[in-house]
């Protein structure tokens, strides 16, 4: 079964190839972060400047400076998601503080999904995530655009078979 050359797949033998994910992931949850810290600093600065007098609105400044510290959160965090197609497994590397980096065998994957909520869709994204015999080793990668999750879904489910069919 012939799968390309690795010029193609991305592949360079046994060395990853790392992949960010897409702005619009971020974009999607800065624009997430805006909403829900503004509707909590209106509540937190309508309501008591209504009830107890103006000077209470000023609770409306704690959201909003929950939201600063959640833009760049959010940024870094967005940078550390990464994920390499190798020969033999697919990596998948996250996290700031605590770096967590998923191994998955294309054998032992059974189940490869792309899935696309609402909000998601509005933003042209969607996520692959793969099932394994190990709950523990489920897999995710979000924010892809569907054309490329749809692509490595494809691929992942080819790499599955040809690995599992020894087993």
């Amino acid at each position: 079964m012939e799968t390309g050359s690795p010029e193609e797949t991305g592949i360079a033998g046994d060395q990853p190839v790392w992949r960010a994910l897409p702005s619009g992931l971020l974009r999607m949850r800065r624009l997430m972060l805006v909403t829900w810290t503004g509707v909590l600093a209106l509540g937190a600065g309508l309501l008591p400047g209504l009830l107890a007098g103006p000077a209470w609105a000023a609770f409306a400044l704690l959201p909003l400076a929950l939201a600063a510290w959640g833009w760049r959160l959010l940024g870094r965090n967005w940078r550390s998601w990464r994920y390499a197609e190798r020969a033999d497994d697919l990596l998948i590397s996250r996290g700031v503080l605590w770096r967590e980096e998923t191994v998955v065998p294309y054998g032992r994957m059974q189940l490869v999904e792309v899935t696309s909520g609402p909000v998601e869709r509005y933003f042209g994204l969607a996520s692959v995530q793969l099932h394994t015999a190990a709950a523990a080793t489920d897999a995710t990668i979000p924010g892809l655009d569907p054309a490329e999750a749809e692509r490595l879904r494809d691929r992942l489910t080819e790499l599955g078979e040809a690995r599992s069919a020894g087993l």
